[in-house]
């Protein structure tokens, strides 16, 4: 089965460049439909976020050559049947290069675990977005990363809200396999103390 960022790469930007699409290049001459001229957006799979190859030197042009001012965090299923994947909205204009990233998390309603075919993401559940965005400040579901510190990562914007516990399924594959390392380790030292109890 393809990752993410392998999906991106195999299918997405193909179809992009296949198109004519030389995508940074594309967007300084015509802004995207229905966007103002100094302003558009894209939509992505999480595994675009942390991708490496094609999809971080997109990433390095947006940070250095693009205002991506803002990514919009969706939750699980908003495309559902057609994938399950977390998506994001990237938000970008002309103004000049990245200084800061705001992340959005949009929260799903109350009660519910996914957004699903029969029960999709409604328009009005963005209200409070829509009220953040003109007075941005750092909460619960909303935080900020300086842009050198995500150029510093290798472009890495795959960014957890820090007010939420870290979803383990989520972190770039070094972090996960050094996370399920410790945890394993952590697994024989408890198990190898259990033995010694009943040996005794």
């Amino acid at each position: 089965m393809l990752s993410e960022a392998d999906t991106c790469r195999k299918y997405v930007v193909p179809l992009l460049q296949a198109a004519g699409w030389d995508i940074m290049r594309k967007l300084r001459r015509a802004p995207l439909a229905g966007f103002p001229p100094a302003r558009a957006a894209v939509v992505v799979p999480n595994g675009v976020l942390f991708g490496d190859g094609v999809c971080a030197r997109i990433k390095e042009e947006l940070l250095k050559e693009f205002n991506l001012h803002t990514i919009v965090r969706l939750p699980n299923g908003v495309f559902a049947p057609y994938t399950g994947i977390p998506t994001n909205l990237l938000f970008f204009d002309r103004s000049g290069p990245t200084r800061d990233v705001w992340y959005y998390e949009q929260p799903l309603p109350e009660g519910r675990k996914n957004s699903t075919k029969t029960a999709p993401i409604q328009f009005e559940e963005f209200a409070d977005c829509f009220a953040w965005w003109d007075k941005r400040k750092e909460n619960d579901r909303a935080w900020k990363v300086p842009a050198a510190e995500l150029l510093a990562a290798g472009c890495n914007l795959d960014r957890k809200n820090p007010s939420t516990k870290e979803d383990i399924t989520h972190l770039p594959p070094d972090q996960l396999a050094a996370s399920i390392l410790e945890k394993e380790k952590r697994i024989a030292e408890i198990i190898g103390n259990i033995q010694n109890l009943l040996n005794k």
